[in-house]
């Protein structure tokens, strides 16, 4: 990953008892995201402290694509599939100024 990535990350708060279907959606339409020609990736994670919420951080290669993907149908569409699992949420980017990977991440 390199500097100068611009990241998104949501909170989601699922509503309860919704949980795993929320899962198998969010890997169902992620496509939608990831097939982006400006999307790096994009990972779900669920909070080990908070029962039903979930991060999901997105990698671009700059904020203006972002902006643009997010105000296009097709992120309207993928938000919509998403939303009835939604009890809240909120947004926040920033940009990647640095990364040092560990060990573990290190090719030969």
């Amino acid at each position: 990953m390199g500097d100068g990535v611009f990241r998104v990350m949501l909170r989601m708060q699922i509503k309860s008892g919704m949980e795993e279907e929320f899962e198998r959606v969010w890997r169902e339409v992620g496509h939608s995201v990831t097939d982006h020609p400006a999307n790096i990736g994009q990972w779900l994670s669920r909070s080990n402290d908070e029962h039903g919420v979930y991060y999901i951080v997105s990698d671009w290669v700059d904020e203006p694509r972002f902006r643009a993907f997010e105000t296009s149908d097709r992120h309207l569409k993928h938000r919509q599939l998403l939303h009835p699992y939604r009890s809240g949420g909120s947004m926040t980017t920033m940009q990647v100024v640095a990364s040092l990977p560990g060990s573990a991440g290190r090719t030969s």
